[in-house]
């Protein structure tokens, strides 16, 4: 402070602090309405720029941000100050993004001067309130203050007509392409980075060439061309574009209905397929409202995934500040496409030229016949234990290892590896003969090791009873055992375990869901007075109305898509889907939003509406999708609502607009789907030459088999009877659990148990492979990084990870159509080795033949199953 020292502290009667500065002969009293203006030095003002990761600009050079920031540091009261630390305190308890010296200095700082005797009072008074501030007037996650700012400005345009007209555009495109590559293992997604460096060069482009005329509505006026391309703009048209990342997970249901290696269901058509998709797609976007108050609003939901888009979006658009970081002075826009070339460049060598390096299997190749080591170490058909399995980013980006918080990833590794020797345990012990089977497959077999053929015990989509007696029961591979068991273990585990540790958010999201029906007129933000939520007050709200009016909608088509076509779907089960979403919602979108690790209810409807529904694939397939996809999309919405609350895009524009791109990303979908089943050569199929495997489509037709036409109670019956104690486990991990996050609160920090039964999830068909490198990676980036380099850090890493898959993306695309589809093939010692052995898939298959099974087959004996 300018020439002002701190030698006294009191306390008045009311307990609230008294501070005394001495300044010359003057004499300054600072009591709980008092402020001190002008009093903070340059070297305070270097502290700040420093803490926020800009201690490094040229000479002279200042931010608007973080001048505010200054401001309003200078101009807090030391008992607000003292306020908001300790409520920060209370509400940040336990939060794993919140970080831990922060957390640990305000702890102390919030104790009084009298308890800081190891800090000039100058210094505890400038920390006390800068991060008062920075809580009250920004954010306290420096992952945020990376890609968001403290000030708006609301007259900038956003719902512009290039904004739109790119969107769409786009978004068609992006359909398309994502649609197309989703049928692949693995996976080529454009993702929100990628979009964003498509657009941002066409708007760059529509500024240039288009003229400014234009038209005036309701005293608004619209024009071609209204200002230079903007940030919001881009932001706007970004989301627009998220509506297709996601695709349409109904595909799934048409592959398997319609091709004749699943079902081959001929009365599937263009109407129903129509009317499913819509229902399915919209559907979620009504419980988004519902959600707003849980996972967008408040200021734990920092939703780590979505920050690439957003630091990708700044460093395209907002201008840069020179300064040397780590001794790295380049723009992150030149850093951008110095990445993303190279990332382009570099995809095609384990993707086309030397495969070798993205399926880098190395230690099956010491010895390519061994079962053993391809069993447990193979990339391909084993368990993928392998420290450095690929060069490839497609592959390195499974786990998102530069955006996922890296406790996040420790806790799902864990999981995995636990998983790991569970499997291990199940196969060599060949119990409920998994050894007869290959280790690692989402298939389902029948007794004689062969892919088990649905249409052999069913008649007019129903399990017909003689038929199945004369074939058998479907048999699971040991990494699809324990995977269920997970995920069984997993639904109970969940309710009891977030519901003890987010009963507040929960019980508020409760209320907020009684207001929906009986305060139209207030405000969503009326409990929420973070920085963030007080400039998005400033638009106007997207009415809960327009939720319940999608949801009717979206009801009456579900409806006739059920009563219309032979989908063997009672109506009751669409609202059972309902109910079900509704009580696991919120606790999932939770989590999600704080660790960037989710989870469908796909397996827990498949269970259910077994039981309820038996002998019926059809009616669990289409239900799985009512089930699963209402989450989905309801997190879809809301994660694009939580890029507009950064970004503030008003709400009403992000409705609006992802509405119009939901229908054109249902028109584009069902185009594609209906070219790719015509015109790809053995789709689906385990050896598709181009990887088109359909591994999602596999574990669907697989799931439906076993939950749908032959039912729980025949498989927790004679077959799998275990899986039923799965539920009894998690309920007992979840008190257990429970128990440890109360007694060993410090530390048990960053353990998060629910993330780490979500890493059993990970097999059949993937494996650690896709997983381990990723680990690597986030521990150098989001770790040793984060904590060494932490302005390097903020500056670069989000969009080192937009530039990698932006690369990526282009380089799959070009590939594929110039030498991929014309089976241009490369054919070296480096495009085979991979696939040469037991792991490609040649050779000896499972530890023990079904052959030598008794009586040449395993499993239950005829005649003592029905």
């Amino acid at each position: 402070m300018s020439g002002a020292s701190i030698d006294e502290k009191k306390f008045n009667e009311k307990g609230d602090n008294l501070v005394t500065l001495n300044s010359g002969s003057t004499t300054h009293s600072l009591g709980e309405d008092d402020y001190v203006f002008g009093q903070l030095d340059e070297g305070y003002r270097q502290k700040l720029y420093e803490k926020l990761g800009h201690g490094n600009l040229d000479s002279g050079e200042r931010i608007p941000d973080i001048e505010y920031l200054f401001e309003k540091t200078d101009e807090m009261p030391i008992s607000r100050a003292l306020e908001i630390l300790k409520e920060s305190l209370v509400y940040h308890e336990g939060d794993p993004n919140f970080p831990i010296e922060d957390f640990q200095l305000i702890g102390e700082l919030a104790q009084g001067l009298e308890n800081n005797t190891n800090m000039s009072p100058e210094d505890w008074a400038f920390q006390t309130k800068m991060l008062a501030t920075l809580n009250e007037f920004h954010s306290p996650y420096p992952e945020v203050r990376a890609i968001s700012s403290p000030l708006d400005d609301p007259t900038l345009p956003v719902e512009t007509i290039r904004a739109y007209f790119l969107g769409f555009f786009w978004t068609i495109i992006g359909t398309a392409i994502n649609e197309f590559f989703t049928h692949r293992q693995p996976a080529i997604t454009i993702t929100s980075s990628v979009c964003q460096m498509l657009l941002y060069p066409c708007g760059k482009f529509l500024e240039k060439v288009l003229p400014d005329w234009g038209f005036t509505l309701f005293g608004t006026r619209h024009s071609l061309n209204p200002c230079p391309w903007s940030y919001k703009e881009q932001m706007f048209a970004t989301i627009i574009f998220n509506v297709a990342i996601g695709g349409v997970y109904v595909s799934s249901n048409i592959y398997v209905q319609k091709l004749d290696i699943f079902y081959g269901s001929k009365w599937v058509n263009i109407g129903y397929e129509i009317l499913l998709t819509i229902s399915t797609q919209t559907l979620g976007i009504g419980f988004a409202g519902i959600l707003r108050k849980v996972a967008i609003y408040p200021v734990k939901s920092v939703w780590p995934t979505l920050l690439p888009t957003l630091a990708l979006n700044q460093a395209l658009l907002k201008p840069e500040h020179k300064e040397t970081i780590h001794g790295w002075s380049m723009s992150r826009y030149k850093f951008f496409f110095i990445f993303c070339a190279g990332s382009f460049s570099w995809f095609w060598l384990p993707d086309y030229l030397f495969t070798a390096l993205s399926t880098f299997n190395w230690t099956t190749w010491i010895a390519p016949q061994n079962f053993n080591l391809a069993a447990i170490t193979g990339s391909v058909t084993g368990l993928g234990l392998n420290p450095w399995s690929t060069f490839d980013w497609n592959v390195l980006s499974f786990n998102a290892p530069l955006a996922t918080p890296f406790y996040t990833q420790v806790n799902f590794i864990s999981g995995s590896i636990i998983c790991f020797f569970c499997i291990v345990g199940v196969y060599y012990s060949n119990y409920k003969w998994t050894g007869y089977l290959p280790i690692n497959s989402n298939s389902v077999f029948s007794n004689t090791g062969t892919p088990y053929n649905v249409q052999k015990v069913i008649t007019n989509g129903k399990l017909d009873v003689e038929k199945y007696k004369k074939y058998g029961p479907p048999y699971y591979s040991a990494a699809n055992l324990v995977l269920y068991g997970a995920y069984f273990a997993m639904y109970p585990f969940t309710i009891i375990y977030t519901c003890y540790t987010d009963w507040m958010a929960i019980s508020a999201s409760l209320k907020s869901l009684g207001g929906m029906f009986t305060s139209f007129g207030k405000s969503n933000f009326e409990n929420f007075k973070d920085p963030h939520s007080r400039m998005m007050a400033k638009y106007k709200e997207t009415p809960d109305w327009w939720f319940m009016v999608i949801i009717a909608v979206s009801l009456v088509f579900a409806i006739l898509c059920v009563k219309l076509y032979p989908a063997n779907t009672p109506v009751w089960g669409i609202f059972f889907t309902i109910g079900i979403n509704v009580f696991f919602l919120i606790p999932i979108t939770i989590i999600y939003s704080v660790t960037g690790f989710t989870f469908g209810l796909n397996v827990l409807v498949e269970l259910i509406i077994g039981y309820a529904i038996p002998g019926n694939g059809d009616a669990l397939m289409t239900l799985k999708a009512f089930g699963y996809n209402i989450g989905g999309q309801a997190e879809n919405f809301i994660t694009d609502q939580k890029i507009a609350h950064y970004s503030k895009i008003p709400p009403r524009a992000i409705f609006r607009g992802q509405m119009i791109a939901i229908g054109l990303q249902i028109l584009t979908s069902l185009l594609v789907i209906s070219w790719e089943t015509a015109n790809i050569a053995g789709i689906c199929t385990p050896d598709q030459p181009d990887k088109f495997t359909c591994p999602s489509e596999r574990t669907y037709y697989s799931s439906s088999v076993l939950w749908g036409v032959i039912g729980p109670q025949r498989v927790f019956g004679p077959l799998y009877p275990i899986l039923k104690w799965c539920f009894l486990i998690g309920a007992v991990l979840a008190v257990a659990c429970i128990l440890l996050k109360k007694y060993f609160k410090k530390q048990t920090q960053y353990f998060f148990p629910t993330t780490v039964i979500g890493g059993f999830l990970i097999y059949a068909p993937y494996n650690l492979s896709y997983y381990l490198p990723g680990v690597v990676l986030g521990f150098i980036f989001n770790y040793w990084i984060k904590t060494r380099k932490s302005a390097w850090w903020e500056k670069y890493n989000y969009i080192l990870s937009s530039a990698l898959d932006t690369g990526v993306a282009f380089s799959a695309i070009i590939i594929f159509f110039a030498v991929q589809l014309k089976e241009v093939d490369v054919n070296w010692w480096g495009n085979i080795v991979s696939s040469a052995g037991i792991d490609g898939g040649n050779g000896q298959q499972s530890l023990l033949s079904p052959t030598s099974a008794p009586d040449g087959y395993f499993g239950l004996r005829y005649g003592t199953f029905e």
